[in-house]
């Protein structure tokens, strides 16, 4: 049976992590408590931040074949106190979160989407690796296959998927970061990525824009965003796609017809396996609960970096 996420956000709107939305009791036992619990988690490895970064030459290609000493890291515009760890091309296990707008406004091409996300699964996860979960959204977030390795059941979760109601997307980000991706007990570092189908327009959640992309920070999320909209003009929504991609060091894609849509795919299954990993620690951190920005520059001056833009830092 899906799990249905229940109602976000009956706690004030200054709360700095709001009532849970998993439906499922058993789902809050496994991932070990209370909201206080996931901020101690957080509090014990803050000395080191880990950020997942990916480098495009002039023509967007992947660069692949940097080090440590071509990047300078900065962390609330101050140089990190110290590199810890630098990896590049990581092979870090994914723990992906596959959001697909079910709402009636992309019940046209809803079955193409479907088929593009589950090649998508069929190609990025691998088993013992990897894993991934489902979760369509409409009026609220609904999980039809929660985590797991198993693509012919993640695929079974994606064709379970049925268009109709409203869209509760931030809810849906909100819900598939806190609940899920920072619930994620592997034992070693991972890379955790929402990959975001939706034409971007938000009528239904109960959080807003900002809590959601501050709750994809906290739980150190890459949003990648593929906009549903054929249109051919850009609209308010598209352009809430890209905030929440660059918000988290994602990328937001905008194919033109929807057989773009695989091409789309194709290319966040690249970036996926050309990406750079650095662990580092921060100067003068404090443990005030506020914003730090980080920022990562490659010396060469031709290549972008793109990265999440920062973290809250945990309160004491």
């Amino acid at each position: 049976m899906p799990q249905q996420a229940a109602p976000v956000g009956d706690a004030p709107k200054s709360s700095a992590l709001p009532p849970s939305t998993a439906a499922n009791p058993a789902d809050k036992a496994e991932s070990g408590g209370t909201p206080d619990d996931q901020l101690t988690v957080i509090r014990k490895r803050v000395s080191e931040v880990n950020v997942v970064f990916t480098v495009t030459d002039k023509r967007g290609h992947f660069v692949k074949d940097l080090t440590q000493n071509d990047f300078r890291v900065y962390d609330d515009n101050k140089p990190a106190e110290s590199i810890r760890s630098f990896n590049r091309e990581t092979d870090l296990p994914l723990r992906v979160g596959l959001l697909i707008d079910a709402s009636n406004s992309v019940r046209d091409r809803f079955k193409f989407e479907q088929e593009s996300a589950i090649e998508f699964l069929n190609q990025i996860i691998r088993r013992t690796s990897d894993k991934a979960f489902v979760i369509g959204f409409d009026t609220t977030p609904e999980v039809t296959q929660d985590m797991t390795d198993d693509t012919n059941a993640l695929s079974h979760g994606v064709r379970m998927l049925r268009p109709g109601g409203g869209t509760a997307m931030y809810d849906a980000i909100y819900f598939a970061s806190r609940d899920k991706l920072l619930q994620d007990k592997s034992t070693g570092p991972t890379r955790r990525a929402i990959i975001l189908l939706s034409d971007g327009d938000d009528n239904q959640s109960r959080v807003s824009r900002e809590e959601a992309v501050e709750m994809a920070q906290r739980a150190e999320v890459i949003i990648y965003s593929i906009s549903t909209n054929t249109s051919g003009v850009k609209t308010r929504g598209d352009k809430v796609l890209e905030h929440f991609a660059d918000e988290t060091g994602g990328k937001a894609f905008f194919p033109f017809k929807i057989q773009d849509v695989a091409d789309a795919f194709s290319q966040i299954q690249d970036e996926l396996r050309s990406q750079y990993d650095v662990s580092y620690k921060p100067a003068d951190f404090e443990l005030n609960g506020k914003y730090r920005k980080i920022e990562i520059l490659a010396d060469n001056k031709k290549y972008k970096v793109r990265a999440r833009k920062g973290y809250y830092a945990p309160r004491q």
